[in-house]
C-alpha cells in the first residue's frame, strides 16, 4: 500500500495489538512521532542542563582568565612593587624622624624662640594650645605673637622652615598695635605620630 492508497479513515480502525500489519505510512508516522518524542525528552532531560552548565562554565572561564591576567601582571611587576615598598618605608621612616618625640616637644619651643630672637623679633606671647587628635597623628599647635618688621617676619619664617623637626605655620596675620608697631600672629603646628597598637 502506497501513500496514495492510504486513507485517513483507516487510522480509526488501526489496532495497537496488530501494529505489525499496519500500513507502512502509519508505521512511518508512529516511528517519526516516537523519534520526535525521544529527541525532545532526551534534550529536555539530558542536554538542556548541560548547555546551561556549559554557558556558566564559559562565563567562569572568562572571569578566571581576567583574574589570571591581573595576577600575572602583578607577578611580573613584583620586584618593582617590592622596590617601591622599600622606598616608601625609607621615606616614611625619614619623615617620622622629623616629627618630635614626646620628650622633644619642650625643646621645640626653645628652637622657635631662638629662631625668632635671632631674627630680631620681640616675643609678646608663645604658648601651647590644646592638642588636636587626628586619625594617624596628633597636632601640637603653638600660638605665637611677635613684634618686628616685615623682613624680620620673613627671616623668622625661613628659620622655622630650617628646623630639624617638621613645623608648619598657619592662620597668620600682620597688624599694627597701639604703639604703631607691626605684630605678627601665627599658629605653628608640629605633629606627633600615633603608634598603632
Amino acid at each position: 500500500m502506497s501513500m496514495k492508497d492510504f486513507d485517513l479513515e483507516e487510522l480509526q480502525h488501526l489496532d495497537l495489538a496488530e501494529m505489525g500489519n499496519w500500513p507502512i505510512a502509519a508505521k512511518g508516522i508512529v516511528a517519526l512521532l516516537l523519534a520526535l518524542l525521544v529527541g525532545f525528552l532526551s534534550y529536555t532531560l539530558m542536554v538542556s542542563d548541560k548547555i546551561t552548565q556549559l554557558d556558566s562554565e564559559e562565563a567562569r572561564e572568562l572571569e578566571l582568565r581576567d583574574t589570571y591576567r591581573v595576577k600575572y601582571a602583578q607577578a611580573v611587576n613584583l620586584e618593582l612593587y617590592k622596590q617601591q615598598m622599600e622606598e616608601m618605608e625609607k621615606t616614611f621612616s625619614f619623615l617620622l624622624k622629623q616629627l618630635p618625640a614626646t620628650h622633644e616637644t619642650p625643646g621645640l619651643l626653645d628652637d622657635i624662640t631662638y629662631a625668632g630672637t635671632s631674627s630680631g623679633l620681640t616675643f609678646l606671647k608663645i604658648n601651647w594650645l590644646p592638642e588636636v587628635e587626628q586619625e594617624f597623628y596628633t597636632e601640637l599647635p603653638i600660638k605665637i605673637d611677635v613684634v618686628g618688621d616685615y623682613h624680620q617676619f620673613g627671616n623668622f619664617v625661613s628659620e622655622v622652615a630650617k628646623l630639624p623637626r617638621i613645623v608648619s605655620l598657619h592662620d597668620f596675620s600682620v597688624s599694627m598695635d597701639k604703639d604703631e608697631r607691626l605684630t605678627f600672629n601665627v599658629v605653628a603646628k608640629t605633629y606627633r605620630y600615633k603608634e598603632t597598637k
